[in-house]
């Protein structure tokens, strides 16, 4: 990728370095980058030379649903990137293209189907109003966040992925290690071959299974032959991770809802308006750091007039779509009327998280649960006090500390 084989003018590369963030402020190096155009040039802290930005809505969707761009091809390639140890694993479903990738998810996709979330739902509501009875038992203040919302969405994956309980809380500990920076590579790299292995040991055990749980899915797959244990395994240990992604979103949430206690008192006052109320916070919330996975052009395209040439690295940031003013009026006002509100928050194209349904669900229990059992719910510390995760690759609070 040198500047030498291009001939058209080049927009400069910007530094974006890794900063650590708090509450729910914007990047400020992104916002710059959205005001110097749609197409823009980056280089992050990390991997190797610099890679392109696209920031609007239509071509963040382009980008992510055309063949054109390939997820696949980052593997040769040391691509600048965010996190200072990315190892991508070949074969693993985030660095597959259709029809390999296609072929993975379709083996887990009944059990993120409206079917297949509700089949948790009532488990999952129970589970929450378990972890809010402890909390008013034991009385405030407390962190919200070790007390409801970590293990709530820890408990709602296991049990979907057929996590026994027992194992919930070194399935955390792992996810932490690989989520984080800060423990450095040979860590996450650890924690990252030790869940494989705990989800090899327990797809082998589920070969044959009738049961809907992802383990026993991907058990039946491969028992079929439709995919490799190994494909299998990269599959489930992704997916276990990102759904405790929902604990920092969910932070973020309630961090946000506490401190704007006019929007709270809003959706107490008006329980209707709690599903499309969770579209726009999951719209307005800067739910991650940076950018995440890239794409390589696999041929020349032109984005708003700007040449991408073969073998360029492409980023999208769902981010800067989010706060498109050409699809969202007043993109900085949180309005839970918006509609419609085509939100890429879970992604876009083949790689739509699947866990979106999944995601919404366990949003929508939380509000309800503490909400309406925790009337007088606040933060037990000035907002600028809340402590946020530093080093993380997902944004939220480190710990949320509440009264009521």
């Amino acid at each position: 990728m040198t500047e030498e084989t291009l001939t058209e003018t080049l927009p400069p590369v910007r530094d974006w370095p890794a900063l650590d963030l708090t509450g729910v402020d914007f990047d400020p190096v992104l916002q710059q980058l959205m005001r110097e155009g749609p197409v823009t040039r980056i280089k992050l802290p990390n991997g190797e030379g610099w890679a392109w930005l696209v920031t609007r809505h239509d071509d963040v969707r382009m980008v992510a649903n055309d063949p054109r761009f390939s997820r696949e091809a980052v593997m040769d390639r040391p691509v600048t990137r965010l996190a200072p140890h990315f190892i991508p694993a070949r074969g693993a479903v985030g660095f597959l293209d259709p029809p390999d990738h296609t072929r993975l998810r379709r083996s887990v996709a009944a059990a993120f189907t409206a079917r297949g979330v509700e089949r948790v739902r009532e488990k999952s509501r129970r589970m929450l109003d378990e972890l809010v009875d402890e909390l008013l038992q034991d009385g405030p203040p407390a962190d919200l966040g070790a007390t409801v919302l970590s293990p709530f969405p820890i408990a709602v994956i296991c049990e979907l992925m057929g996590v026994p309980a027992a194992d919930r809380h070194g399935m955390h500990t792992w996810t932490q290690l690989i989520l984080s920076s800060s423990h450095g590579a040979k860590v996450s790299e650890k924690a990252k071959h030790e869940m494989g292995a705990y989800f090899a040991d327990l797809i082998g055990l589920r070969e044959g299974s009738a049961d809907e749980d992802v383990a026993s899915l991907l058990g039946a797959a491969v028992g079929r032959g439709e995919v490799t244990l190994e494909e299998a395994v990269g599959l489930a240990v992704l997916l276990q991770i990102g759904g405790e992604a929902v604990t920092n979103n969910s932070g973020q949430m309630f961090y946000l809802l506490l401190t704007r206690p006019d929007l709270a008192e809003r959706l107490r006052a008006e329980p209707s308006l709690r599903p499309r109320a969770i579209d726009e916070l999951l719209r307005y919330i800067p739910h991650r750091n940076a950018v995440g996975l890239s794409r390589i052009a696999l041929e020349d395209v032109e984005v708003r007039g700007v040449r991408i040439r073969a073998g360029d690295a492409v980023y999208v940031s769902y981010l800067a779509a989010n706060r498109d003013p050409d699809v969202f009026p007043d993109p900085e006002m949180i309005d839970f009327s918006r509609s419609p509100n085509p939100h890429v928050s879970f992604g876009f194209g083949p790689h739509f998280c699947p866990g979106n349904m999944l995601a919404r669900l366990e949003s929508e229990l939380l509000v309800d649960a503490l909400l309406d059992r925790v009337p007088g719910l606040r933060l037990a510390v000035p907002p600028e006090e809340v402590p946020f995760k530093k080093g993380a690759l997902i944004r939220g609070p480190e710990a949320l500390p509440v009264t009521w």
